[in-house]
């Protein structure tokens, strides 16, 4: 635990203030809270002997204009700032060892294996460049307004999720226990994937790797006829990982070998928990920065793939009409805001732990395009490798063809004009559709039905969504390479490590707020993590049966942006036009020490609560219009087939949905027939949840003093 600096207010600057009676208390307050992040004087101010009122007035006046301030905010700005706690402050809450420490367990947390897998099949799917144009304006119209207030509240507040809306908003405190549960729910399927993860990685170390090739049969020199239909990777996943079922309905046992990875999983998830932010800042260098290094040089290694280029040119042609497709929308906003990490209460208990004058709106930003460059930096690296799989399924699909022509023509069903000179065996991707192209079209039209579509574009297009892609298409590249045993131990390892910081993130949006809310928790905080991880690894033991994994398919492609959305509504709406965008505008203000452009106002108020509620909207018509579906193992086939959930998915969807925001209008009903009453003024200053007061006095002590028209003209010119 670490020791709070003391927040004792200078004598110096109470007897600076008490020596001006010209100004009035709100001129002081004025003058002081525009210019509190200042840098130190190097000349003394004018004082009231060498300033006439007039000239001083027109200082104030010009301030005002400068940054912004009406009349409005600066009485709410005067109301805060005399509602400030000046007692000493001291507490024994945590933090983070170094401002590095909190960065990586906020970039951590958001960066996590969806970023891998869906971002890319999205770009594929969605236009390319033009969904990254969508995702970019959405991210900094919503995603960047959301992230600032999470973090503000909880640097602000020192709070889980559950602390901060009770001191904000009492109206609307359920949403920290939706955030909480939702929290609980995703943290029990996310540790599926890490497993999975895990036990890939221990596969790896073989040589051969033993998804390059199908298994034998037992006593016998014969492949499995199941394999030997379908690549040896995927029947790898589906029936030796899985060993999934042919559809959800169908039970079994789970597999012992999965439940052996999930059990070290939640020990390691346990491990980095258990002695707070010491062991889990410590282990964030390993978790965090280790899979960037890793995945710097397995981006270099899948640019020098054959057909790499055209899987990139492939990402960079924006499609213009995907720009005015609503379903484009629809799913851009919804990957937003799950990739993002925004309303699980996450972000708010990580910022907890840091001093309260952070640069929370430096730091949103911050989180916000690295999210954006590693979504990106990811789908460079999948398109790249999807362009050299394309490659060679092309090529493999016009030997097929061209197999296939040459045995219709010799049994007589095809003209002989038909038959292949020897010279196109050698390049078939690039010989044989000009050879076909120059044939007669009554010929060509005669064969097409008897030929696959080879072209390269299809063949991209088939690319899997969700763990398919690291899981198949990854090992399928990775039995390939030169010294393949090497490379699948660090790209597992990566996807271990992320998978690690981003379950690390959700144990602290819920072990923080039950360490907030129940005094006795706080003297057993170890009792409580290992109490957590132990209870939340029994529940995850239901995804790991054989239909495990649709059940995981099922709840991150339908179930979480429901509730998700809800909480960033209400959220939204609380703070906004509850509490109010306003005085939180000024909350800010006092917290940062300096102006902050008012079109967060704007955003917040308006554009943010306006968006969400359209994209929710558009969500559950899309959910009530069209049948839920996923992809499942057909074992007759040894192929994937799409079925349909059954009709009690979308009952389970409902049920998840509405247990898990039920908080809400409880704890909103409960005020209600209490008669409670509205959260004070001063409800984001209250000295119960101040902390860290010196940190922020030291920062902003030598700041306090007027500045000069020409410093405030250079100070402000950036944020106006």
């Amino acid at each position: 635990m670490t020791s709070v600096l003391r927040n004792t207010e200078p004598q110096e600057e109470k007897a600076r203030m008490s020596q001006s009676p010209d100004f009035t208390t709100s001129s002081n307050f004025k003058a002081k809270t525009a210019t509190t992040s200042a840098p130190p004087m190097e000349h003394a101010p004018p004082t009231k002997n060498t300033l006439e009122l007039p000239a001083e007035e027109e200082l104030i006046m010009e301030e005002q204009s400068l940054y912004g301030l009406d009349e409005e905010l600066e009485k709410t700005l005067e109301a805060i700032y005399r509602d400030e706690p000046k007692d000493d402050c001291l507490t024994s809450r945590p933090s983070w060892a170094n401002k590095a420490e909190y960065l990586l367990a906020q970039v951590g947390y958001s960066v996590g294996l969806s970023t891998i897998w869906r971002f890319p099949y999205l770009c594929l799917h969605n236009g390319g460049g033009s969904f990254i144009i969508i995702y970019m304006f959405m991210l900094a119209l919503v995603g960047v307004p959301l992230l600032v207030m999470e973090i503000a509240l909880g640097q602000r507040l020192h709070q889980g999720s559950i602390g901060v809306w009770k001191n904000m908003t009492p109206w609307c405190s359920g949403v920290g226990y939706s955030s909480f549960m939702v929290c609980f729910v995703v943290g029990l399927y996310y540790s599926v994937l890490m497993a999975w993860s895990l036990y890939y990685l221990v596969q790896s170390f073989q040589s051969p790797l033993p998804w390059a090739m199908c298994p034998f049969l037992n006593n016998s020199s014969s492949f499995d006829p199941e394999c030997s239909r379908t690549a040896s990777t995927t029947y790898f996943w589906y029936r030796h990982v899985l060993r999934t079922t042919d559809e959800i309905e169908l039970g079994g046992l789970p597999a012992m070998h999965l439940c052996i990875s999930l059990l070290v999983t939640w020990l390691i998830i346990c491990i980095s928990l258990v002695r707070g932010l010491k062991s889990t800042g410590k282990m964030l260098y390993v978790s965090v920065l280790l899979p960037y290094i890793i995945f710097v040089c397995v981006l270099i290694r899948s640019l020098m793939l054959k057909g790499a280029d055209f899987g990139i040119r492939s990402l960079l042609a924006a499609q213009v009409p995907a720009l005015y497709s609503v379903d484009v929308w629809r799913r851009t906003g919804n990957h937003l805001f799950l990739s993002m990490g925004s309303g699980f209460g996450c972000f708010t208990a990580i910022s907890s732990y840091i001093p309260r004058s952070n640069n929370c709106i430096m730091d949103a930003s911050a989180v916000a395009l690295l999210n954006l460059l590693i979504s990106v930096t990811a789908t460079v690296f999948v398109f790249a490798t999807m362009g050299y799989l394309a490659t060679v399924n092309s090529e493999k699909c016009y030997v097929k063809n061209a197999e296939r022509v040459m045995n219709l023509v010799t049994a007589g069903v095809l003209p002989p004009e038909l038959r292949l000179p020897e010279s196109l065996f050698r390049h078939m991707s690039y010989t044989y559709p000009r050879w076909f192209g120059n044939l007669p079209e009554p010929v060509r039209v005669v064969a097409q039905p008897y030929l696959s579509n080879c072209d390269l574009s299809e063949q991209l297009k088939e690319v899997m969504e969700g763990p398919g892609v690291a899981f198949v298409a990854f090992t399928e590249i990775i039995a390939v390479f030169a010294g393949s045993t090497f490379w699948a131990i660090i790209v597992f390892l990566f996807l271990v490590a992320t998978g690690l910081s981003t379950m690390q993130g959700i144990m602290q949006g819920i072990i923080t707020p039950l360490l907030d809310t129940f005094a006795v928790t706080r003297r057993h905080s170890t009792l409580l993590t290992v109490g957590v991880c132990t209870s939340m690894s029994l529940g995850s033991f239901f995804f790991v049966q054989p239909a495990g994994s649709y059940y995981v398919n099922l709840l991150d492609d339908y179930w979480a942006s429901l509730p998700l959305f809800v909480i960033l509504i209400v959220e939204n709406v609380s703070m906004a036009w509850i509490y109010g965008a306003r005085r939180f505008h000024a909350d800010l203000i006092i917290i940062l020490g300096r102006p902050i452009s008012s079109v967060y106002r704007w955003l917040w108020s308006l554009v943010s609560p306006l968006l969400l509620l359209v994209l929710f909207v558009i969500i559950l018509i899309h959910l009530y219009l069209r049948p839920i579906t996923y992809m499942a193992w057909n074992s007759s086939i040894s192929n994937e087939v799409l079925q349909s959930y059954p009709p009690w998915g979308k009952a389970l969807l409902g049920l998840l949905t509405s247990l898990t925001v039920l908080p809400i209008p409880v704890c909103a009903a409960y005020i209600l027939l209490h008669k409670m009453p509205p959260p004070p003024a001063g409800a984001m200053q209250h000295p119960d949840t101040d902390f860290f007061k010196g940190d922020a006095k030291e920062e902003n002590q030598k700041t306090r003093l007027r500045l000069s028209p020409g410093q405030i003209k250079r100070k402000t010119s950036k944020f106006r």
